[in-house]
């Protein structure tokens, strides 16, 4: 049976002028797909067992290609946005066709050069189309234990349950709402610590280390900045919460406890509106 939307090995057949039509010779001998000649290897002959990839072209004809789409239907990955059309946009995948993600599978607004994570499936109309509801399409299987660090993307906020995030862009993870997030927004690459793995197999995650490191993380963070600005920086703990984020990478809370910690060893001098290093 030749499937839509996933890599096969398939037999050659038939060859004609502008390719070879590939079967699966042992399930469906009568269900062909062509392989345009661009594709086909010198010197390919009927019977020959091919890996292609099977999708829909510029004219809805089911084709093959040799060539490889970053992923299959049922998996997801990271897009790149190529254009955004009157129904929707057009993704780069791998492959001469571009992926199309409807309006209706966005999650948020996208646009030329953004990257999404997108999942692959098959609408009612057996065409291949991305969506950003990728949910229930990540897996739960990941090698990740408590206390490991895990690179990952946002790709929904939910006032109910926190922040979704797919680790590694696969796997199923998520910051519960007890676990204080700012400036957070959905498309964002985070950097967390796994805080516990559920027996379902998804991933809880903190964007905070164990308080004692991130401490010093951030008074090091903090001290470094001091001295490449000469030693004081304009704005201090009563400063507001979008100046210290986009002076130092901080929240306001990290940023306090940052200079709070420098305090205690003799480093800083901290003043009504800046901090200066001693």
């Amino acid at each position: 049976m030749i499937e839509i939307g996933r890599k096969q090995i398939l037999s050659i057949v038939k060859k004609v002028e502008f390719g070879v039509y590939l079967a699966d010779v042992q399930d469906n001998p009568d269900e062909k797909v062509l392989l345009p000649g661009k594709q086909v290897a010198e010197g390919a002959q009927v019977g020959d067992k091919l890996t292609v990839f099977i999708y829909r072209d510029s004219k809805d004809r089911m084709i093959a290609t040799t060539k490889e789409p970053v992923m299959e239907v049922g998996q997801t990955a990271l897009l790149t946005v190529k254009q955004v059309g009157k129904i929707g946009a057009f993704l780069d995948w791998g492959l001469e066709k571009d992926l199309f993600l409807p309006f209706k599978e966005q999650t948020t607004k996208v646009i030329p050069g953004q990257q999404c994570l997108t999942a692959l499936y098959v609408d009612k109309s057996d065409r291949l189309c991305g969506t950003m509801k990728v949910y229930h399409y990540l897996k739960t299987d990941s090698p990740y234990h408590k206390d490991d660090k895990v690179e990952g993307i946002v790709y929904e906020i939910s006032e109910n349950f926190g922040t979704f995030v797919a680790v590694d862009n696969c796997f199923s993870a998520l910051i519960p709402k007890t676990e204080p997030v700012e400036d957070i927004f959905v498309g964002d690459r985070i950097y967390a610590r796994v805080t516990e793995v559920k027996e379902d197999g998804k991933l809880s995650l903190s964007i905070r280390e164990k308080a004692y490191i991130q401490m010093n993380e951030d008074a090091k963070r903090l001290l470094e900045l001091l001295e490449k600005a000469g030693g004081i920086l304009p704005f201090g703990d009563k400063s507001d919460a979008e100046i210290i984020r986009s002076k130092t990478g901080m929240s306001k809370n990290e940023f306090k406890r940052a200079a709070g910690n420098l305090y205690k060893q003799r480093k800083i001098v901290i003043e009504k509106d800046s901090i200066r290093k001693l």
